[in-house]
């Protein structure tokens, strides 16, 4: 598919989503909270996130507890989300991968650091999905990223924006081109 043509298809969806769908702007979180909330947001809606993300914070002392907590009782806690199994294992993951990485849960450094490192730290250190490295990114880190979950790049295939190949590396080129930075969060 043409550039030029995909691009004309994701303004114009973008116009659409902006009709039906109210923006939610992101909370004012740490980095190490972002990347969990990513997490519980992936293939869910804000309000189930927000309910799975108090949960968490209610239900555990610290993220350390939350960490060494089986992936089927932290399953258990955010019952409320549609993938709550793979959910808790990519927290557990997430927060495995800090906590070898830098022995504590502080991830403010990578405020300071450069951003392709900072985005190759959450590939692959953090183990964080696609969907919650474009999330980080554009929400703490001030890049230029659109994260898609899969219902999101569903539709893109739908759409004709995607291949399914690509859709299976998720990836849809010409996404941050055609949107953008000042309206990435809002798309």
């Amino acid at each position: 598919m043409a550039t030029t043509n995909r691009a004309a298809i994701l303004t114009k969806t973008h116009k659409v989503l902006k009709k039906h769908y109210q923006h939610v702007k992101p909370a004012d979180r740490t980095v190490l909270e972002t990347l969990l909330y990513a997490c519980c947001l992936q293939n869910a809606p804000y309000d189930k996130a927000d309910e799975a993300f108090a949960k968490l914070q209610e239900m555990f002392f610290d993220w350390n507890e939350v960490r060494v907590t089986t992936a089927t009782e932290l399953a258990e806690v955010l019952s409320m989300l549609p993938n709550s199994r793979s959910t808790a294992t990519q927290i557990k993951r997430c927060l495995q991968g800090v906590f070898e990485t830098h022995y504590s849960f502080d991830l403010e450094t990578l405020h300071k650091q450069n951003l392709g490192k900072a985005v190759k730290l959450l590939e692959e250190k953090y183990g964080m999905s696609p969907f919650g490295v474009a999330y980080v990114t554009q929400t703490v880190l001030g890049g230029h990223a659109i994260p898609l979950d899969e219902g999101a790049m569903l539709v893109m295939v739908a759409l004709g924006v995607a291949t399914e190949a690509e859709a299976a590396r998720h990836q849809v080129p010409g996404l941050e081109r055609a949107i953008p930075k000042s309206k990435g969060v809002e798309f």
